[in-house]
C-alpha cells in the first residue's frame, strides 16, 4: 500500500466537509482540510447563519404587525447596530470551528488546493498526498455577463452593508432575492425586483408564491417581470440599470442574485480524471467520482435533489460511513424539507401539490390553520398548509405558508418520512396549547 501523507483530505471546509472530517478523525484516520477562503465555508460565514441573524429583528416586526391596535407599531430596526451585532456573533465562528478541528487532530492547510492526480493535491506550491480525497468546494455567486457587471453586488456583500441603501434593486426571481427583499422593504428602502421571466421561486407552491408576492407588493416591493438586464451604468451619485425592453432603473445599490455556480473550475479535476460539467461534479450512487478514491459532496455535486446545507451534511456523514466501511450501501436520501426564509416563510417536504395534482393516487387538502387557530397563531390569519395523502391516507407531502413554516415542516418531516396515518397521530400526546399541537389536531381531522 502506498505511503500517503493523509488517509483522507478534504478540499473545502464547509458542512459538506467538516462533519465527515471529524468522524473520520475520531475513528483514527489521518485527516487534512484545505481551505482557500474562510474556515467553515459559506453557510456559516456568509450565508445561512448571518442571513437568519439579520432577519431576526424583522421577524419581530412581522409578528408585531399582527397586533395592530393592541401593540404600538412605532418600532424600527437600527441597521448599523444590527450589522455590528452580526459581526460580534458571526465573525468568531470561523476561528472557533478551526480550533475545534485542530483540537481533534485535523491538519488545516490554508490556500488554493488543486488536484495534480488522483492522490496528489498542490496547495500554493506545497504538495500533499492522500489515499482518499473529498471535493467539497461548494458554489459561488453567478455574475451576469453584461456591461457594468462590476457595479453589481453579491449576497455576501449585501450582508456586509454598513448602511441600508435608500433604493435597492435585485436581479433575479429566486430565493436570495426574496429573502433579502423581505428584509430591505421593512427598513423603508425602495425595493425593485428585476426578473427575466414571469416565474418566481421555482420549486415552491405557486399559490403560496403568489400570496407572498402580493404581500410584498402591498408592503411596497415593485416587481418587473420579463425584463432582461443588459447594462449597469455608474452615474455621479447612483446607478442606472438598463433592460432589453428599454427600462431604465435608477438605484443606489444592485444585487446580482441570478443563481449560484458550482466551484469546479481551476481545481484540477481533469488532472485526476474526475468528470464534471457546469452543473457540478458527476458522482455515482456512493458519491464517488469517476476516480473511485475521490468523493464529492455538497453544493458542488451535479444532482437533482435540493442543494441545501442539510443535504451537504447528510452527504458528508454518508461519505465518512462509507470510507470507514460502516455503510457499504448506496446513499439513500429521505424526504428533504425546504424552507424559504422570507416574511412569512414558505416550506415544503415530500410530494408537492403540483406533483399530486398530476397523479390520481394522491389527494390534496388545504388546512387554513391561521384562520382556525387565531390566537394560537398570533393573529396570522393567512397561515395555511396543503397536505398530500396517498391512497392509504398516509401523509406523503406538506407545503406551508406562515411565520412558523420552518418549525412546522421539521415536525412534519418525521410524519412524511414515516408516512404516518391518523391512527399513528392519535396514539401520541402533544403539549397543549402550543401552536404545533393545534396543527397536528387539525391534521388528524383532515386525514380521516
Amino acid at each position: 500500500m502506498a505511503n500517503y501523507d493523509y488517509d483522507v483530505t478534504f478540499i473545502g471546509s464547509g458542512h459538506a466537509a467538516w462533519h465527515a472530517a471529524l468522524t473520520l478523525r475520531q475513528a483514527g484516520k489521518s485527516v487534512a482540510i484545505i481551505e482557500k477562503d474562510t474556515i467553515a465555508g459559506t453557510c456559516t460565514n456568509y450565508g445561512c447563519n448571518p442571513k437568519i441573524l439579520l432577519e431576526g429583528p424583522f421577524e419581530v416586526l412581522e409578528e408585531l404587525g399582527h397586533y395592530k391596535g393592541i401593540l404600538s407599531q412605532d418600532v424600527t430596526v437600527d441597521w448599523p447596530s444590527l450589522m455590528e451585532y452580526k459581526e460580534q456573533v458571526i465573525n468568531p465562528m470561523s476561528d472557533s470551528m478551526q480550533q475545534m478541528m485542530e483540537h481533534a487532530g485535523i491538519d488545516i492547510h490554508m490556500g488554493y488546493g488543486k488536484l495534480q492526480d488522483a492522490h496528489t493535491i498542490e496547495v500554493d506550491g506545497k504538495t500533499l498526498t492522500s489515499d482518499n480525497i473529498v471535493v467539497a468546494t461548494g458554489q459561488h455567486s453567478n455574475v451576469l455577463d453584461i456591461t457594468g457587471k462590476e457595479y453589481a453586488h453579491t449576497s455576501r456583500e449585501f450582508m456586509d452593508l454598513g448602511e441600508m441603501p435608500k433604493r435597492i434593486t435585485f436581479i433575479g426571481g429566486g430565493i436570495i432575492t426574496f429573502e433579502f427583499a423581505s428584509i430591505a422593504i421593512k427598513t423603508g428602502a425602495e425595493v425593485h425586483i428585476i426578473n427575466h421571466s414571469d416565474e418566481y421561486l421555482g420549486g415552491f407552491h405557486t399559490g403560496h408564491v403568489d400570496k407572498l408576492m402580493n404581500k410584498l407588493k402591498v408592503e411596497g416591493v415593485q416587481f418587473h417581470s420579463n425584463e432582461s438586464t443588459t447594462e449597469i451604468v455608474k452615474n455621479e451619485t447612483d446607478y442606472t440599470l438598463k433592460t432589453e425592453s428599454g427600462l431604465n432603473m435608477s438605484t443606489d445599490y444592485i444585487v446580482d442574485a441570478t443563481g449560484r455556480v458550482p466551484n469546479v473550475a481551476g481545481i484540477g479535476l481533469e488532472n485526476a480524471g474526475v468528470r464534471y460539467s457546469k452543473k457540478g461534479v458527476e458522482v455515482d450512487s456512493f458519491l464517488r467520482t469517476a476516480q473511485t478514491n475521490i468523493y464529492a459532496s455538497g453544493d458542488v455535486l451535479d444532482k437533482d435533489i435540493p442543494k441545501l446545507t442539510p443535504t451537504a451534511t447528510f452527504e458528508s456523514d454518508y461519505i465518512a460511513a462509507h470510507i470507514l466501511g460502516m455503510n457499504p450501501d448506496p446513499i439513500e436520501y429521505p424526504a428533504i424539507p425546504m424552507v424559504l426564509y422570507t416574511l412569512p416563510r414558505l416550506s415544503s417536504i415530500g410530494v408537492t401539490v403540483a406533483e399530486a395534482e398530476e397523479d390520481d393516487n394522491y389527494t390534496v387538502k388545504t388546512v387554513k390553520f391561521g384562520e382556525r387557530m387565531v390566537f394560537e397563531y398570533k393573529n396570522e390569519t393567512e397561515a395555511e398548509m396543503d397536505i398530500v395523502l396517498n391512497q392509504n391516507k398516509q401523509l406523503v407531502g406538506v407545503e406551508i405558508y406562515g411565520n412558523d413554516a420552518a418549525d412546522l415542516v421539521n415536525v412534519l418531516t418525521f410524519a412524511v418520512n414515516q408516512q404516518i396515518t391518523v391512527q399513528n397521530l392519535s396514539s401520541m400526546i402533544f403539549a397543549f396549547p402550543s401552536p404545533s399541537s393545534g396543527v397536528l389536531d387539525l391534521l388528524k381531522f383532515e386525514m380521516l
